[in-house]
């Protein structure tokens, strides 16, 4: 099983940031597209932000213009910078590859991003 872990959720009002990290414990990344996805309680998951083996970041529309996704291929993390959030962004936020793999999936994965008033 992969090894990696997603960190930086928690509860914003709207309006405000937030910034996920995935971190690996070695290089896995590398080599890989990499993608950020939600899932909010009853909804199916759904990609939010990808970035290609190039480094070149692309967007869903609910997170363009407010979302920036990248990488440090120095330290085996990728990003997800959060803005002007809305309480339809609440869910739990995952990194896999993009596409998802499912080999990639852990037990308990993803962090959980909750904007409320």
């Amino acid at each position: 099983q992969e090894q990696f872990v997603e960190s930086g959720g928690g509860l914003v009002q709207p309006g405000g940031s937030l910034t996920l990290s995935c971190a690996a414990s070695g290089n896995i990344f590398s080599g890989y597209a990499m993608g950020w996805y939600r899932q909010a309680p009853g909804m199916q998951r759904e990609l939010v932000a990808w970035i290609t083996t190039a480094d070149t970041p692309v967007y869903e529309d609910s997170a363009k213009g407010r979302f920036t996704i990248s990488r440090d291929r120095t330290k085996n993390i990728v990003y997800l910078q959060m803005t002007n959030l809305k309480p339809e962004d609440t869910a739990v936020y995952v990194c896999n590859r993009y596409p998802y793999a499912n080999s990639w999936s852990r037990p308990g994965q993803g962090t959980q991003v909750t904007v409320s008033s």
